[in-house]
């Protein structure tokens, strides 16, 4: 980006929506797109294993035979019953990988050039801050904890047969 958008976060979209500015937003969405696709790319074959070796098995249970004995409407069954038990594991897989997904940030955010805590920690590394590295170290495990509390938060919410 030649001129990053001015604002008080120092992200460029959230910064480009307060500005009102529309071309900067595009060009933030631009330039985010083939970090993106890096990103999501290696976990999207995972997390579709996951869904849909848990959604045939959930739609091979006997409460979803049941379901469909009643004459419930094959759309809700789906909805309902199977995918709200297949997105337990899935949410719990979501909550582990996320330590690999920040550390594939700081990766591709070198690779990138994209500014951010993945490029100050790569920058911190190379320049033997130490202090630095154990702040953003710290801020990352802060996230993975935050992260598997709200994961188990939303494990009990779905699954009602989950208590804490």
């Amino acid at each position: 980006m030649k001129h990053p958008p001015q604002g008080p976060t120092g992200l460029y979209i959230l910064d480009a929506l307060l500005n009102g500015n529309l071309h900067q937003l595009g060009t933030a969405f631009t330039h985010l797109l083939l970090p993106a696709v890096t990103l999501g790319i290696v976990l999207s074959g995972i997390f579709e294993r996951i869904v849909r070796v848990n959604l045939k098995e959930t739609l091979a249970a006997d409460y979803v035979e049941a379901a469909r004995a009643r004459g419930i409407p094959e759309h809700r069954i789906f909805i309902h019953h199977a995918l709200k038990n297949a997105l337990i594991p899935v949410i719990t897989v979501l909550g582990l990988t996320l330590a690999g997904l920040l550390g594939g940030a700081v990766l591709t955010e070198v690779t990138f050039s994209w500014p951010g805590l993945g490029q100050r920690l790569y920058e911190a590394i190379a320049l033997r801050d130490y202090p630095t590295v154990q702040g953003i170290v710290v801020f990352f495990a802060v996230i993975v904890v935050a992260a598997s509390i709200l994961i188990d938060f939303l494990n009990a919410w779905i699954d009602p047969r989950i208590h804490y």
